[in-house]
């Protein structure tokens, strides 16, 4: 006997499917939402990404050209030069052609793709003719040495340096942290890195020279502890920063509902203070690390030029008083791409790491 319907369906057994699927659909339903928001919320950091490099570089360039200290085509040619010469090199440049054309050959090297970003066509040195791009990343292993370094150091003084104060809110401990974060706010760069060379170097000779040997690798210059104290003087100033603001946070967050909470709960004041109260406090340490870090990375110019430390900072202060243009726009479009892929990356962290935040 058979048992199928009269139109030749199964009304129930297809019905228990299509509700299985309904269920199934309604379940996948938020996670396609969720990997919509975040592929719009990348997209949407990806062309601010590219406005931004297009802002500084635009900025940048009318800088130098409307406020131009001396011709580079002069400059290029030499003293003993003719107008013949001048003029050749004007228009090799492109400095002849108007300024809307000169900027579009530039623009070219805003789009972050291999063989188009800093395209070496167009960004090279006025001075030794050497491609930017070639001179960046050279100097890059100083740059990242120096920013890594630091960043470490700086965290491993500033995070503890901030959770002893606020646990020990009032004591001589917090007194003797404020003070440490005030001096190190307080002191600038320059004369930090002096004092620091003057005393450790010159007087008592613990520390090697200045500057990376010639033939000498960046490994080798950490093994001889040349980034000792770049280190220390890059990390002072952040790691006193770090202090206050993790005090501060890790105080405010201690006087939250949950906390009271967890205290009633009879959980060990070091489990309240280290498993939920840390974690809320060192929220916004992960956007500032990030900026921070980039910031380092892009170029620490004064550091690097106080410890004749051959980096991109380095690099960037020799281009601004020899006036070239073409490689002060490379590390300015180089350090703003950096720091602009931190903030990509810090967005979604934070939205990762304080359930608070979400994709918008």
């Amino acid at each position: 006997m058979s048992t199928e319907h009269p139109d030749g369906k199964e009304p129930q057994r297809w019905g228990r499917v299509s509700k299985r699927r309904q269920r199934l659909r309604k379940a996948s339903a938020p996670g396609r939402s969720y990997a919509r928001n975040v592929g719009r919320f990348l997209i949407r950091r990806l062309l601010f990404t590219v406005f931004v490099l297009f802002v500084v570089s635009l900025i940048t360039f009318v800088i130098f050209v409307k406020l131009p200290a001396s011709d580079p085509a002069r400059r290029a040619t030499g003293r003993a030069t003719t107008e013949e010469n001048i003029e050749a090199a004007r228009e090799a440049f492109g400095l002849n052609r108007p300024v809307y054309v000169q900027y579009a050959r530039f623009a070219q090297g805003l789009i972050p793709w291999p063989g188009l970003f800093l395209n070496e066509d167009v960004y090279f040195s006025y001075t030794n003719f050497v491609p930017v791009k070639e001179e960046i990343f050279a100097r890059l292993p100083v740059s990242a040495t120096l920013a890594l370094g630091a960043a470490i150091t700086w965290l491993l003084i500033g995070i503890p340096v901030g959770i002893v104060s606020a646990v020990r809110r009032g004591t001589v401990t917090d007194r003797a942290g404020m003070v440490f974060a005030l001096l190190g706010v307080s002191m600038p760069v320059f004369w930090l890195g002096y004092v620091l060379l003057y005393i450790f170097w010159f007087r008592l000779g613990w520390a090697p020279p200045s500057g990376i040997p010639i033939g000498t690798s960046v490994w080798e210059a950490v093994l001889q502890g040349r980034f000792i104290l770049p280190w220390i003087v890059v990390s002072l100033t952040f790691a006193a920063f770090y202090a206050r603001m993790i005090r501060g946070n890790l105080i405010e967050t201690m006087n939250e509902d949950y906390i009271r909470t967890a205290r009633a709960k009879g959980l060990t004041e070091h489990r309240v203070i280290y498993k939920h109260g840390l974690r809320a406090a060192l929220s916004p340490v992960i956007t500032m690390f990030g900026l921070d870090l980039a910031a380092v990375l892009a170029g620490s110019f004064i550091t690097e030029t106080i410890f004749n430390l051959p980096g991109i900072g380095q690099y960037a202060v020799a281009s601004i008083f020899r006036n070239d243009f073409p490689s002060v726009m490379g590390v300015t479009i180089f350090g703003a791409f950096f720091i602009a892929i931190a903030n990509l990356c810090v967005d979604i962290a934070y939205a990762y790491v304080d359930p608070r935040v979400r994709f918008s």
